[in-house]
């Protein structure tokens, strides 16, 4: 059997000298006789959203990953109820060299290795403020940039912290609506009493605490680009609303009587299977399909090989420091990181590093960091970690601002952490003063 088992299972794979594509040929079942190319990371299932679409009621909705690597065509069964064999072989995750067959339900794939059509994957190491020379992302900007030039919803999967708000503002930036707005609404970061007046506006009077009419998201991107992150959690109540604007292409404001033109480009992005959530009832199926027009996953920090490093100078310089400066030590450290907090987590760790220098790297913090660590040392570990950030935190935005003359802007552009969560920063820094 030409498979080897990933690192879960068995032995990893031994590095193939050259990339390949492979086709996917369904050879039993309904649906024999399809066939698809595979480029980039797809999906296979039942799901109207998967670039391999199944008919057979045994195969789950989202079934399983394929995805091209150094190593082959890697597997991955994504929790389907009937599983996945490989030449009989029941697997969860693996790589695949060719040759082989897949088993799903009723359904047959055969797995063919053939030369890239466009080549090895392109040299790129970024699409706008993405950035990234791992094969797992260079094969993710032909479609990132195919996907930039038109306007149709797009969804944007991954972890948290993988870098879908920066993929956003990217694909804004880089289309036909860059000169118009791009506004960003989070669903939970909002009460659920007030997502509809946040979405769509509302009145003067409309409800308790309404004292002046008030734009909602959608006409504040009018012309632009509308990102509704955690899309994933948005009230199910909510979700036929949404539906019809995005349908309609017009709102009505909480307690107004006329509709108004919603010009708008929606992109959503989410933590959440989606698919799964369809399939439990949390998500409507059909506000899915209307989002789902286009999609694309974006892969976590540990699948990124190579990436770390890259990332954290340009961090570093985006913060105004001098790679020549970032330890060698602390970088080799970083690359055999876990990162559980993706990108994000990891931009985090080199603001900390530019913020306190040597004190971030020997522990011989300030006296006043010192004694917060110390202090924190004695109680439970979130308390203690939750009290070390904020201090953290603390001390970097006043430091920015600081050296910015209190410019939000310019501190935020400093900072590379995007001007709105530095804001929530700022404002949670000021809070804990107060208090």
């Amino acid at each position: 059997m030409s498979v080897t088992e990933s690192p879960t299972l068995a032995a990893a794979a031994p590095a193939a000298p050259a990339r390949f594509d492979f086709v996917v040929t369904v050879t039993q079942g309904p649906d024999s006789g399809r066939s698809l190319r595979i480029d980039q990371r797809v999906l296979v299932g039942t799901s109207a959203a998967c670039a391999l679409k199944l008919t057979d009621p045994q195969v789950s909705r989202r079934h399983l990953a394929l995805e091209p690597t150094r190593d082959g065509l890697k597997l991955v069964d994504l929790g389907s109820t009937n599983g996945t064999r490989v030449d009989r072989v029941r697997v969860r995750e693996c790589f695949l060299e060719g040759e082989e067959f897949v088993s799903l339900g009723a359904t047959a794939l055969r797995i063919e290795a053939v030369a890239p059509a466009g080549g090895p994957a392109p040299e790129a190491t970024g699409f706008g403020k993405v950035f990234g020379q791992s094969d797992a992302m260079r094969r993710l900007y032909p479609l990132m940039k195919r996907l930039a030039q038109t306007e149709v919803p797009v969804i944007i999967e991954g972890e948290t912290g993988t870098g879908k708000e920066a993929l956003a503002e990217a694909l804004h930036e880089a289309g036909p609506r860059a000169k118009g707005p791009f506004e960003v609404f989070d669903c939970t970061a909002v009460p659920p009493n007030l997502i509809e007046s946040e979405l769509f506006g509302h009145e003067r009077g409309a409800f308790t605490g309404a004292t002046a009419q008030r734009k909602g998201v959608f006409e504040l991107a009018q012309g632009g680009t509308l990102l509704i992150d955690e899309i994933g959690d948005l009230d199910l109540a909510l979700q036929p609303k949404l539906l019809r604007a995005l349908e309609s292409r017009e709102v009505r404001r909480v307690g107004g009587d006329r509709w108004l033109p919603a010009d708008v480009r929606v992109i959503a992005a989410t933590r959440r299977n989606l698919d799964l959530e369809v399939q439990a009832g949390r998500f409507r199926d059909d506000l899915f399909h209307r989002l789902a027009v286009a999609r694309i996953e974006l892969p976590p920090l540990r699948d990124r090989e190579g990436d770390v490093e890259l990332l954290a100078r340009q961090f570093w310089r985006e913060l105004g420091g001098d790679v020549r400066q970032l330890p060698e030590g602390v970088l080799a450290r970083w690359r055999s990181g876990e990162w559980p907090g993706n990108v994000r987590e990891l931009r985090n760790a080199v603001a900390r590093l530019h913020a306190l220098g040597e004190e971030a790297r020997t522990g011989e913090a300030a006296p006043k960091a010192a004694g917060t660590l110390e202090s924190a040392l004695s109680l439970p570990f979130i308390q203690a970690r939750d009290r070390v950030l904020a201090e953290f935190e603390r001390r970097y935005v006043e430091r920015l601002l600081e050296q910015h003359g209190g410019d939000v802007a310019k501190a935020a552009a400093a900072s590379g952490i995007g001007r709105r969560y530095f804001q929530k920063l700022k404002a949670r820094t000021f809070r804990s003063q107060e208090g």
